[in-house]
């Protein structure tokens, strides 16, 4: 399926050692940017993350920030023995070089985070860190394809207008090769009537005839737009086929399953291809009718260029 490189997504957990909070931005970009906020605490987290990503996502720039607040404990369970002990320990370590320290009393000792703060092995706080990643990814999965979904949408709809546009032009080809013809064969017969006033002594009426019909011709083909309209009709079959989200039999996979190359910058090229095109069939317009054509598909290109932008 299509999908967008903009989306958000979030993801919680609370553990008795307190909670932990994923968030994930993703926006447009060339190449995978992958960027970190995250403290030492969950630092363990960062290498598992970064290779999730990589696997999941092909291009974007895509910023993890992470954060933690530890449980909040009652006075009671704060001062628990353990927690004395310690405290002990480390009043008399101080007064083995400062004999004269004085014993804490009970509400210094009740806001002494550091001293009954538990110590909590960093693997538990990385192992939370990933839980609380897997449903931010999850829905930044999601929302990466919610809006692929709406770009694809827009995109085929613009491609509709080109497709009829296409068969316009096509369908008025004929009448207008024809006019220029009839128009071409009367501005020579009058230059040639112009220039030989007293008549065609020197060429039989068959010789110019035949040598209108041919200078005619060779205008017919300097203004003839069928290859273009029918390379511009290939690029609109292709665009739907990108924007289908189908695979191609036979094709080759790259590293971790993926298609080589993005949808995003075959799109990119197919709308220089078209683009192309657009050019050459307003060079060769012969008609104001054409003329607008050519600018109208030139608009519509950019008009999916633009939402292409966004697409991974």
């Amino acid at each position: 399926m299509t999908a967008s490189m903009t989306a958000f997504g979030s993801g919680k957990v609370t553990l008795e050692i307190g909670t932990v909070s994923v968030e994930i931005r993703s926006v447009n970009s060339r190449f995978l940017d992958l960027q970190f906020r995250i403290p030492d605490e969950l630092r363990l987290a960062e290498q598992p993350i970064r290779e999730r990503l990589t696997r999941s996502i092909g291009r974007g720039k895509v910023e993890v920030r992470a954060s933690f607040a530890r449980a909040q404990s009652t006075g009671d369970q704060r001062l628990t023995e353990s927690a004395l002990q310690r405290v002990a320990q480390q009043l008399d370590a101080a007064r083995k070089v400062l004999p004269q320290t004085e014993s804490p009393r009970l509400f210094e000792l009740l806001g002494w985070p550091d001293a009954q703060a538990a110590v909590v092995d960093p693997e538990v706080w990385a192992q939370a860190c990933l839980q609380a990643f897997e449903p931010a990814l999850a829905q930044l999965t999601e929302g990466r394809l919610r809006e692929g979904e709406r770009l694809a949408a827009a995109m085929l709809t613009t491609s509709g207008q080109m497709q009829e546009i296409v068969l316009e032009v096509e369908s008025h080809m004929p009448a207008l090769l024809a006019t220029q013809r009839d128009k071409l064969a009367q501005k020579l017969r009058e230059t040639v009537s112009s220039a030989f006033p007293g008549g065609f002594t020197h060429i039989s009426g068959a010789e110019l005839s035949e040598r209108i019909a041919s200078e005619s011709s060779l205008f017919a083909l300097r203004i003839d737009v069928a290859e273009e309209l029918a390379r511009l009709r290939s690029h609109i079959v292709e665009l739907e086929f990108l924007l289908s989200g189908k695979k191609r039999e036979g094709s080759g996979r790259g590293p971790g399953g993926k298609d080589p190359g993005s949808v995003g910058k075959r799109l990119d090229f197919l709308f220089q291809e078209m683009n192309r095109e657009a050019n050459t069939l307003g060079s060769k317009a012969a008609s104001m009718d054409m003329t607008r054509s050519a600018m109208d598909l030139k608009l519509l290109i950019e008009q999916m260029r633009e939402q292409a932008q966004n697409i991974e």
